[in-house]
């Protein structure tokens, strides 16, 4: 009975990167090939687009790598902590005033079990405006990959 449950398990966890989709994203804006592969897709850098679900029209962009190849095509590589953000007022933003001072928006799946990317929001009450920043959930000696983007609340 313990093997059957290990079983399903472990064939859930197998099966989720091709039952749902690997991220977040909302929208997905572009994919760049970067790299040539013989077999499986090529290795690309992949443009999605995320919406703030708490902060009406701010929007995200971020860049990443993704790997191809025979790993990349059935879902178990490990995608390279390579990736930029950049956060923009797309109309009027309307921020709630229960917004948390610090929450995680929204990640994305950069491989089958160990790494993803999350996104943050922060408030900085001081200037005004809305810190987003992306981390790699991935330690690399000792701190992870990081960039951020910043959105003025109201212009001046």
């Amino acid at each position: 009975m313990k093997t059957v449950a290990v079983a399903a398990v472990a064939a859930s966890i197998l099966a989720a990167p091709f039952l749902a989709p690997s991220s977040y994203a909302q929208t997905r804006i572009d994919s760049i090939n970067t790299n040539f592969r013989w077999l499986g897709p090529d290795d690309k850098i992949v443009v999605e687009r995320y919406d703030d679900p708490k902060v009406q029209n701010v929007s995200c962009y971020m860049s990443r790598a993704e790997t191809g190849g025979i790993k990349g095509g059935i879902g178990i590589a490990e995608d390279p902590s390579r990736f930029s953000i950049a956060c923009r007022a797309v109309g009027q933003v309307s921020m709630p005033s229960s917004l948390p001072r610090s929450e995680v928006i929204g990640f994305a799946s950069a491989s089958l079990f160990f790494k993803s990317f999350q996104i943050h929001r922060a408030i900085d009450p001081e200037k005004h405006v809305l810190v987003y920043t992306v981390v790699s959930t991935k330690l690399i000696n000792g701190s992870p990959f990081n960039s951020i983007s910043v959105v003025p609340l109201d212009v001046r």
